[in-house]
Parts: structure tokens; C-alpha cells; sequence
């Protein structure tokens, strides 16, 4: 079995409940009761209700450290978000900005003012690259996880009455697309570690290019769905020049950071 390791925040599980303690003053209290009635009606009522009121946050505690640390970003809205770029068709700076500043977008997630909180980019990313890394370690478990969303979000589609077909996408499709990103994601950092193990001398201007920030901005967070075939199939031929380079340097070849390259491009392209 392949066994990852890659750059995380160190963080504690800890289940997010806060939506279901209802604040005196907020938003919502402040709006007109017809745009309220009307909001609970929309998808993001439904939303919230029939998916995000029902993901079960225990099933993702092993992604997370057992001993003391802070705690991770709640878990119900990661998933959340992640359905919600699919099923919307967003990229992920798109989502980021709909997070900060749509209402109806809070309300689906069960925050009830516009910017209640913040977070990240690589709260996002490290979340994918969690899920992925201990769906590859534990097949089974992993499963659960994928069946419980995909289970949710089939019953959403029904209840909001989402045309499938005017859409192209259904759960399973949704579900595969969020896999998708997180092995995107993986194998980003996989690569990432795997290139400042080495020396910069050794490497060519394209390897040189993935230390740049703005490298990861533009191949995580202005992702189509239709891109990210293209794009892991690129970092994994990165990846492979970079194995290639340090053939001849034995001292290079036993770094954990290279075995851990090489064993993800033999796991992912077999």
C-alpha cells in the first residue's frame, strides 16, 4: 500500500454545530419576511436542510490528529463547498468570492451573517489532499465516505428538481469530479516536495516554475472541471523529468520525498 506524506496543518477534529445555535441578531433576523420565506424555499434552504443539516462529520475524524492542536475548519462546510462548486460549475476563486460575499450561498452552509468566517485557500486544498491521500490508504473506509455524499446529493438533486441532463451531471459524476481534484491536489505537493529536495542547479525551467506561488494559484484555484485530466497528466510528466534527472545521483534517488514521487506516479499511472 502507498503510503503519503505531504504538508499539513496540524489540526484536531472538531464537529462543527454552531449552525444550530441561532443567534438573536444576524442577517436573516434583519431581512423582510418575504425574502426570507423566499430564501428558505430556494435551493439554499434545500441545501442546507437535505445535505449540509445530514453529512456526518465523525466519518472524516481519522483525516484529522486525535491529540491536541487547533481545531480543523469545520468539516460540513468543506464538504459542502465542494458540492456546491460542482454542482454550480465554479472554479474554485469563484467559489472563494461566492463564500465571502452570497448570501444565499451562507444560508446553504448554515452561516446566517455574510463574512461570519473566513478561511484559506489551503484550508481547501488540504482538505482535498487529506480526503485523497486516506481514500488511498483505506480503500474501504473511503468508500463510505464517497457513498454517503453521493447518496446526499442524488437526494438533493431530487428534491430541488436539478435537470440533470440540461446540466450534464449528475451524483456520481459530481463525486468522481471531487476525487478528481483531490488527486490533483496530491499530486501537486507530491511534486512540490519531490523538486526542493533537489538542487535548483539540476533543474529545468518547467520543474523551477512549480516553486513559484503563483504556480499553485493557477493550477488549483482557476480549474475547470473539463481541465483537470490535462493538468494532473502534466504534473505526473513533471514528475516523471524529475525522476529522470536524479537517475544518475543515488544520494538524490533515496530521499523520501523522491521514493514518495515515484511511488505516486506508479499509483496513479500504473
Amino acid at each position: 500500500m502507498l503510503i503519503l506524506r505531504f504538508e499539513v496543518i496540524f489540526a484536531v477534529f472538531r464537529e462543527n454545530t454552531l449552525h444550530k445555535q441561532e443567534k438573536l441578531f444576524n442577517n436573516l433576523s434583519a431581512m423582510d419576511p418575504r425574502y426570507k420565506k423566499r430564501l428558505e424555499k430556494s435551493w439554499a434552504g434545500l441545501f442546507y436542510k437535505h445535505v449540509f443539516c445530514k453529512i456526518d462529520e465523525k466519518l472524516f475524524a481519522p483525516l484529522y490528529s486525535s491529540d491536541n492542536g487547533r481545531p480543523n475548519f469545520p468539516i460540513n462546510i468543506l464538504v459542502a463547498l465542494e458540492i456546491i462548486k460542482h454542482l454550480k460549475s465554479f472554479v474554485d476563486e469563484v467559489l472563494f468570492e461566492a463564500f465571502a460575499y452570497d448570501y444565499q450561498i451562507s444560508y446553504a452552509l448554515g452561516l446566517r451573517n455574510i463574512g461570519e468566517r473566513y478561511f484559506a485557500r489551503r484550508t481547501f486544498y488540504d482538505f482535498r489532499a487529506r480526503l485523497y491521500k486516506y481514500t488511498l490508504e483505506h480503500p474501504k473506509e473511503g468508500c463510505v465516505i464517497f457513498k454517503q455524499f453521493e447518496t446526499l446529493l442524488q437526494h438533493f438533486i431530487e428534491v430541488a428538481q436539478l435537470d440533470t441532463d440540461e446540466q450534464r451531471m449528475d451524483s456520481t459524476q459530481i463525486m468522481s469530479n471531487i476525487k478528481r481534484a483531490g488527486r490533483l491536489a496530491l499530486a501537486y505537493d507530491v511534486l512540490l516536495q519531490g523538486i526542493k529536495a533537489c538542487p535548483l542547479e539540476i533543474l529545468s525551467s518547467e520543474l523551477i516554475e512549480v516553486l513559484d506561488p503563483h504556480y499553485k494559484t493557477n493550477l488549483l484555484y482557476k480549474l475547470k472541471d473539463t481541465e483537470v485530466s490535462s493538468r494532473l497528466e502534466k504534473l505526473l510528466n513533471l514528475g516523471g523529468e524529475l525522476s529522470q534527472l536524479v537517475n544518475d545521483n543515488l544520494e538524490l534517488q533515496m530521499r523520501p520525498e523522491i521514493q514518495v514521487l515515484v511511488r505516486f506516479i506508479k499509483e496513479v499511472r500504473p
